[in-house]
């Protein structure tokens, strides 16, 4: 049984959606402090013009350390429909646009309140859309308790996980000899970032899955998995 938890961002990059895939139970981990310079409210897609970033505005001024499931978007900002341009104009010409925009236009026509919300909604949709199959749970709502490292650990206990999954900036402030105390196996991810077909000139990588869903469709899984490369297909 092999863990992984992950904090919920903003149109995640391929590796999220990859260790969700080698997940047997995956934790949205939305009740720990807001990184206001992290990835959940924000992401990167490829234009004409290079990659842009694509923010959602939030509401975190004077807030004392604010867990992410607390966040307020500050929709005095007219985001949604800033976003949403982007995307129809950085993807109208590739080939999976008309089989994936009505996504977008179906979760920016809602008038989302929490950032952690919104996060949410693209990541289920892009789930679906994808063709992944993990169990996914919210941390919120196990009723586990606690700090740091101890925190991972009882949620591993909790679902009698013999593997942990973690990125590899983990190594920095993980104890680790917490989970071989548990007899479970910590595993670090060394993502090995894929090439495929982009609009607009030379590859860039590090995009948020948008950019591999439009220009791949069915295929995406596949590729940001590495278990078959555009040559292959």
């Amino acid at each position: 049984m092999r863990v992984v938890i992950l904090q919920p961002g903003y149109l995640p990059w391929l590796g999220f959606f990859d260790q969700m895939d080698k997940s047997d139970v995956f934790i949205m981990y939305d009740d720990v402090q807001y990184d206001k310079h992290g990835w959940r409210n924000r992401n990167r897609i490829k234009t004409a013009q290079g990659a842009q970033w694509l923010t959602v505005p939030v509401l975190i001024k004077g807030q004392d350390n604010p867990l992410i499931k607390e966040v307020l978007i500050n929709n005095r900002v007219d985001w949604r429909r800033a976003h949403l341009k982007s995307v129809q104009q950085s993807y109208s010409r590739a080939p999976f646009f008309d089989k994936y925009f009505a996504i977008f236009e179906d979760i920016y026509s809602k008038n989302w309140k929490y950032l952690v919300d919104v996060d949410m909604a693209f990541i289920f949709a892009i789930v679906e859309a994808i063709g992944l199959t993990a169990k996914i749970e919210v941390s919120s709502s196990l009723g586990i308790v606690g700090n740091s490292t101890q925190r991972l650990v009882d949620i591993c206990l909790h679902f009698v996980a013999t593997d942990y999954l973690t990125g590899d900036s983990a190594k920095d402030y993980l104890d680790e000899s917490l989970f071989s105390q548990h007899d479970i196996k910590l595993e670090y991810h060394h993502y090995q970032h894929p090439r495929y077909n982009q609009l607009y000139g030379e590859f860039i990588p590090y995009m948020s899955v948008v950019d591999l869903v439009f220009n791949h469709g069915e295929s995406s899984l596949d590729i940001l998995t590495n278990r078959k490369s555009v040559e292959e297909m």
